[in-house]
């Protein structure tokens, strides 16, 4: 392995270890494994979307809310409020 190869390895290892101040997801397209069904959950541009009939009638689902928690903060800042609950 040549020297520059060497050095492009250790600083994807630096940036993978600072991740959560280096990678912000802009785009994102995923399958979320149900219990009942594979659904597809997509962020574009701040906004996720997912195929479930809750994410239609709710705006956000289980499937969404477990994608913010995988990436956490690699996500940008949402600057919407949730919808309140009636």
């Amino acid at each position: 392995m040549d020297s520059s190869m060497i050095g492009k390895i250790e600083k994807a290892k630096r940036y993978a270890s600072e991740a959560q101040r280096r990678v912000v997801f802009k785009q994102l397209r995923v399958s979320i494994e149900g219990d009942n069904n594979t659904w597809t959950v997509s962020f574009d541009a701040g906004r996720w979307s997912c195929g479930c009939h809750y994410f239609s009638t709710h705006g956000l689902c289980q499937h969404t809310m477990a994608m913010e928690r995988v990436l956490g903060s690699m996500l940008p800042p949402v600057h919407e409020t949730v919808p309140a609950v009636a």
